[in-house]
């Protein structure tokens, strides 16, 4: 039988000003290992740590602009664009522009704090 999620859950996001996750499927939300399926919303200015993910996370950007930097340079993906970040690559999130970014983040395998390996601060 097909799995009902009511609705997302609210989970705490990493980063120097508050960014709203709110999980649909994932480990918390419906305990899914395999994969997590998440609305974000990042306000202007927002960065988070760097990471070097076990996890593949492939983004696509509802609104504003988010920037996804890499040891290569920078990336900017505009609302209608996407991204996949591919697992064991570094990068780091933000969202520099007025209004911030709004995006539904996929993870596979699932988001979990021990695989997303952040930078020290």
């Amino acid at each position: 039988m097909p799995t009902f999620i009511a609705g997302p859950t609210k989970i705490s996001a990493a980063g120097n000003v508050p960014k709203v996750i709110r999980e649909y499927i994932g480990r918390v939300n419906s305990q899914t290992a395999e994969v997590s399926i998440a609305h974000m919303q990042s306000p202007a200015g927002w960065v988070e740590p760097g990471q070097t993910p076990e996890f593949a996370e492939y983004t696509v950007v509802l609104a504003g602009m988010l920037r996804v930097a890499t040891p290569d340079g920078q990336i900017d993906v505009r609302a209608g664009q996407a991204v996949i970040a591919h697992p064991g690559e570094w990068v780091q999130y933000s969202s520099p522009e007025e209004g911030g970014a709004e995006y539904i983040a996929v993870c596979l395998p699932a988001f979990s704090p021990g695989t997303v390996h952040r930078d020290e601060q």
